[in-house]
């Protein structure tokens, strides 16, 4: 059974700052990527970043140069950095692991919100 711990959500003003992580436990497989996808209310969910295990990234079009992914190899770790962070940006973040195996899990999911 794949175990998700996520944390570092919550209500931030605009221009502030939050840091999610997600730990991922339970499978016997290896993990090739990690990420974070987010879904706001009436959209489909969409990748905001992604890293693998050799460290390559992307990053979508709307958060490049304000969040930076991370990754704890040693730890099944992920980490986004957000700053700069705008009520665009309000939605639940998901995170994702892709096995080697290319089967996905996804975490519970922490919610964000950007106002004043």
């Amino acid at each position: 059974q794949v175990q998700f711990v996520e944390s570092g959500g919550g209500l931030v003003q605009p221009g502030g700052s939050l840091r999610l992580s997600c730990a991922a436990s339970g499978s016997i497989f290896s993990i090739y990527a990690m990420g974070w996808y987010r879904q706001a209310p009436g959209n489909q969910r969409e990748l905001v970043a992604d890293i693998t295990s050799g460290g390559s990234i992307n990053y979508a079009d709307s958060v490049k140069g304000r969040f930076t992914i991370s990754r704890d190899n040693a730890k099944n770790t992920v980490y986004l950095q957000m700053n700069s962070l705008k009520p665009d940006d309000t939605a639940v973040y998901y995170c994702h692991v892709l096995w080697t195996t290319g089967i996905g899990s996804w975490g519970q999911g922490t919610q964000v919100t950007v106002s004043s």
